[in-house]
């Protein structure tokens, strides 16, 4: 299992993942999810993965190859005019890598599922984030729905859906998804550091600003402890309901 999250906010884009792999309950390794594309001043793309590994490695390494050789191989992924023309090849290619690795054939349930978020913004067009599904179609974000999450969804949920404001700096933002990230990694084992993150700001076309969180960064540890403080003060002072 993983953790993703990929948000639009007013100043641009932020994507985070988790880095965890499992096979059982005693065999954790780490391995990258958040996959970048970059032609500086033209286009910045990032691709976020969450199911299984060999689907999902097998996806990347085919754009990476048909994005290398653009002479000899099309589709490629930097030569697509607008980020809908994008998430359609990567949705294609994801269908295309699943459809050939199932003997039964694809479907969304498959042991050889797998599903992506992929934002980034091409010159011309709008920052965007796209969530695409083992089938091969995908949804865009939207003022109602302005950001997604793949993998391990439901513990970061809710403080994203109470806290999120498009206006908020990607400081904020920030703080906000390694609060989700955290309330993930303590109720999943799945799920766990390092933390990969990158920010895109609005029309600079350059995925370079991107950090790897460690478990000792004490921003982060600052974060997960005083979060917990408080929600134990948020919780004495809520009004005790007599029966």
């Amino acid at each position: 299992m993983t953790y993703c999250i990929g948000m639009r906010l007013d100043k641009g884009l932020v994507f985070m993942s988790d880095t965890r792999t499992s096979a059982g309950v005693d065999n954790f390794a780490v391995s990258r999810k958040m996959f970048t594309w970059n032609v500086p001043g033209e286009r910045a793309i990032t691709i976020m993965t969450a199911g299984n590994l060999a689907t999902t490695q097998s996806l990347v390494s085919l754009l990476e190859e048909r994005s290398r050789s653009p002479e000899d191989r099309d589709p490629s992924i930097l030569h697509k005019e607008t980020m809908f023309q994008v998430a359609r090849l990567v949705g294609q290619t994801l269908k295309e890598v699943i459809t050939n690795s199932s003997p039964s054939g694809q479907t969304s349930d498959d042991q050889f599922g797998a599903s992506l978020i992929v934002g980034g913004q091409i010159r011309g067009g709008k920052p965007t984030v796209f969530m695409i599904y083992p089938e091969g179609n995908f949804i865009e974000v939207t003022d109602d729905t302005p950001f997604f999450q793949i993998g391990e969804t439901k513990y970061g949920k809710p403080i994203l859906v109470r806290a999120y404001d498009p206006s908020m700096s990607f400081e904020e933002a920030l703080k906000l998804l390694l609060i989700s990230f955290d309330s993930t990694i303590k109720s999943n084992l799945s799920v766990g550091l390092p933390f990969d993150l990158q920010i895109y700001e609005n029309d600079t076309f350059d995925s370079s600003r991107k950090k790897r969180i460690e478990n000792d960064d004490p921003v982060y540890q600052a974060i997960s402890s005083g979060w917990g403080d408080a929600l134990r003060d948020a919780f004495q002072l809520l009004p005790s309901y007599s029966v």
